[in-house]
């Protein structure tokens, strides 16, 4: 598997060299001790026999199988998104130790570097998705330090980019006092050619553009109740209902959204609530969604949007600010977005300030 095995490799050996340590993590109520780990399981990892999930959900674990080669650094690990030709393109804040800028990283489908580039972005490379636009396809980066929806093609061409939508207004007032006041996370893809825009660090607000990158309309803001959203980080077009999904983070919910008639208000439609705690972002393939949540695991959910799997859950232990050593193999930190691949294998990027990237592998 080249370089990405040989990372692997690396990190089990370094666990089977001191498997009695223990680390020691600070977490919100107070400090947590994480078991050591034992020699069997260091083995395991070495030889590719880590796995999550049971039965028809079951992947093998492949921790750090896309690197930044020398000269380049991870930031936290925010977006990733997969175009036709099978390249991966991951969206970071860039690390401290990176020579150069850039906040995309591309590779093969194999998982080889190919480049870098988007070196605006620095410090906010965060929500990343393609879409075919009249046989062309382009990048959508929502950029959270420098508070920009940003439209490019695979080769980081700008195409457009755009600040807050001042102009917006909802239920008859406008949606912002000043442009600060708006952080867009992620974009979803209408049918018919729109852009849903997250407004999930600013004011929550969910808006929809058109593909030129005009403002159109705001179509729910914040709260609690049905129909109100609390930092919408993700967003999806679910064609498996022909319903937009908005990942309500703050509410730990997903929240769905229909349109009455073209121009009118949209409306509540329902709620998933169970097995979600923070919700990120979604991706779908044929009847299941992928939704990566940042209270430390993956979620499988069938087309009735019941839980079928939950992967790599690592919850309660927060070891965000802890050194890569001592991450727990097979078990996830913080994932903030994630997408199947086009072998069917799912890639998943945390949020952790040294970054991560994970494949699994259906066993």
């Amino acid at each position: 598997m080249g370089r990405p095995r040989k990372l692997q490799v690396r990190y089990a050996q370094r666990m089977l060299t001191n498997d009695t340590r223990r680390a020691f993590i600070r977490t919100a109520a107070g400090i947590a001790a994480v078991a050591p780990f034992s020699n069997a399981f260091a083995s395991a990892l070495l030889a590719g026999d880590v796995t999550t999930g049971e039965g028809d959900f079951k992947y093998r674990v492949e921790h750090d199988w896309l690197t930044a080669p020398e000269g380049l650094a991870w930031g936290d690990t925010h977006g990733v998104a997969q175009d036709k030709a099978g390249n991966i393109y991951i969206s970071h804040t860039v690390g401290g130790e990176a020579k150069k800028d850039d906040a995309v990283y591309v590779f093969t489908k194999d998982g080889k570097f190919i480049r870098s580039m988007m070196p605006q972005m620095k410090g906010g490379g965060h929500g990343l998705d393609t879409r075919t636009e009249d046989g062309t396809e382009y990048l959508y980066h929502c950029d959270v330090n420098h508070r920009r929806l940003i439209k490019t093609k695979l080769d980081g061409t700008v195409v457009w980019e755009h600040g807050a939508p001042v102009e917006a207004e909802f239920n008859g007032a406008k949606c912002y006092a000043n442009e600060g006041d708006w952080n867009a996370t992620n974009v979803a893809f209408s049918p018919n050619g729109d852009i849903f825009v997250g407004d999930g660090y600013g004011k929550s607000f969910v808006h929809i553009y058109s593909k030129d990158g005009a403002y159109k309309q705001t179509i729910c803001g914040p709260g609690s109740e049905a129909g109100q959203v609390s930092s919408p980080h993700g967003l999806w077009w679910d064609d498996r209902i022909g319903t937009l999904a908005v990942a309500d983070r703050g509410n730990n919910r997903i929240q769905y959204f229909a349109e009455t008639s073209a121009g009118q208000p949209w409306k509540h439609v329902s709620f998933v609530k169970d097995a979600m705690r923070q919700p990120c972002h979604f991706k779908t393939r044929g009847d299941t969604l992928l939704v990566p949540d940042l209270s430390s695991a993956v979620e499988i959910l069938g087309k009735d949007n019941k839980s079928l799997a939950i992967l790599g859950d690592g919850h309660p232990t927060n070891l965000r600010g802890v050194a890569r050593k001592d991450f727990i193999p097979g078990k996830f930190v913080h994932p903030h977005s994630a997408t199947f691949l086009a072998d069917g294998s799912i890639l998943v990027v945390e949020w952790v300030p040294i970054g991560r990237v994970t494949r699994l592998v259906k066993v």
